[in-house]
């Protein structure tokens, strides 16, 4: 007891207090007179927020080796549970990732996050274990992409993309930073080439969008080569080669003769994939390869987007994108609940409301005001300064976690709370992203304050077995 932190404790209780409040603002309706009664939805989170309590207790009294030990078989359960719910015959708004047990509705997926961190975790602190060994790291990678495969099949999209948080986590335990960066730049290089593409550049007929891609793809190769095979004259050859011939071919489309120069980038970028390839033979170093793997790559990915996006994804998905790249608006379609969100978050003003007496939440002018867009109801209500306060505990949560996996004194309990903090993290910043039109709609709970028992327990779960795991850090073992 004396070892357990219990600051994160305290920040707990406080999420779910104000959760609750704010699950309760969300699903009142003018003219109820009991808002504890298990008929409303804030009666039921009630009941929720006091299993999650209880099923806190009983992880903390369980032996923290217990996690490690059976870490294969929590992993192999939850595999089988979700390969299970892909045949579930019970479709909810599109998905079959719920279990229907009479009354009560369970999603696998929220429980899966903590069994594959358990996994990831016992894996990576096995004897040997290195993430520079590529068959080891493509271990650790299999466990996090199975059931986010299994997620995918029940058409549950935004709870796989959580999955990606575990990247987080790969790149505190010694994945290289440039795996981080292809992720990060292919994200660019969808949105600015997706976004930019019907705009022409000084009149001609060259796209802004495909300009700065492939321009951004030259720089980045440059910098690659600079950081990753420590050449500054190669470095030099491919910026300067880049830049002065663009800007030539720009000033001569712009004052001579119009023309697409974006085929003169194309050629630019397959003369830096020879050259890299080149320089790979006669050097004998490979991370020439590598670098022209990614400038290849970053090539394919950029000019396969507009197919992905016009071929491959639903509907809905692709109006979610263009809504939120700007390319349309659609507020009674797609757009309609971000713009009823951003509406009830900012006549919030400074200080709210007040507590039941917001109008865009109590008319259900938001759909899933209770669930995913549950943070337009503390903004309406509480105004900026409930807002930010509601931040700053997760900040301080994220902080808290921070602290605890650092003083781990096993690699598994470090890898696991690093697990657990990419998982918040990514919900946070997604959610209040989506519901302030910042990031896409994908449709994933916030931590605590989203209605719901699946999600409370996952969290639950996930929190309270690294609490249980960092309360053990002095023990001594015989």
């Amino acid at each position: 007891m004396r070892s357990l932190d219990w600051w994160t404790i305290f920040i707990y209780v406080a999420l779910l207090a104000f959760g609750w409040v704010s699950v309760c603002g969300a699903s009142y309706t003018y003219g109820d007179t009991d808002i504890f009664s298990l008929d409303s939805r804030s009666g039921m989170q009630i009941v929720w927020i006091a299993t999650s309590m209880a099923l806190a207790l009983f992880l903390l009294l369980l032996d923290d080796r217990f996690y490690d030990t059976f870490a294969y078989i929590i992993y192999g359960a939850l595999l089988l549970l979700l390969f299970a719910t892909i045949f579930n015959p019970h479709e909810i708004k599109g998905s079959r990732s719920w279990l229907v047990l009479g009354p009560l509705r369970l999603q696998p997926a929220e429980f899966a996050k903590f069994a594959t961190a358990l996994a990831v975790a016992k894996l990576m602190s096995t004897y040997g274990f290195t993430m520079e060994k590529w068959k080891h790291f493509a271990a650790a990678i299999a466990i996090v992409l199975l059931p986010m495969a299994f997620i995918v099949m029940q058409k549950e999209t935004g709870s796989a993309l959580v999955y990606l948080s575990f990247f987080l986590m790969f790149y505190r335990e010694g994945m290289t930073g440039s795996i981080l960066f292809t992720g990060v730049a292919m994200v660019f290089y969808f949105v600015v080439g997706i976004r930019f593409e019907e705009t022409m550049l000084w009149d001609t007929p060259t796209s802004v969008g495909k300009f700065v891609v492939l321009l951004s793809v030259q720089i980045f190769t440059a910098f690659l080569v600079l950081f990753y095979c420590y050449d500054k004259r190669h470095f030099w050859t491919i910026l300067g080669g880049s830049l002065g011939v663009t800007l030539i071919a720009l000033l001569f489309s712009k004052f001579v003769i119009p023309c697409d120069i974006v085929w003169l980038q194309m050629g630019l970028s397959a003369l830096t994939v020879g050259f890299l390839i080149f320089q790979g033979m006669s050097s004998r170093v490979r991370t020439y390869y590598f670098i022209a793997i990614f400038t290849l790559g970053s090539v394919l990915f950029f000019n396969a987007a507009d197919y992905v996006l016009d071929n491959m994804l639903q509907q809905h998905q692709r109006v979610r994108i263009n809504v939120l790249l700007g390319l349309e608006e659609d507020l009674r379609g797609a757009g309609y609940n971000v713009h009823q969100s951003e509406i009830a978050i900012g006549s919030g003003g400074l200080w709210g409301k007040g507590f039941l007496n917001g109008t865009q939440t109590k008319l259900k002018f938001v759909p899933e005001q209770d669930t995913d867009f549950i943070f337009c109801t503390v903004g309406e209500e509480e105004g900026f300064f409930g807002s930010a306060a509601v931040l700053v505990l997760f900040l301080f949560l994220i902080l808290r976690l921070i602290k605890m996996a650092e003083r781990q004194p096993f690699r598994f309990g470090r890898v696991y709370g690093y697990c657990v903090l990419s998982i918040f993290l990514f919900h946070v910043f997604i959610n209040v992203g989506m519901v302030l039109g910042l990031t896409p709609v994908i449709g994933i709970p916030l931590p605590f304050f989203s209605y719901g028992g699946s999600s409370l327990w996952g969290f639950t779960l996930l929190l309270f077995i690294f609490l249980r795991i960092d309360a053990s850090r002095n023990m001594i073992r015989q």
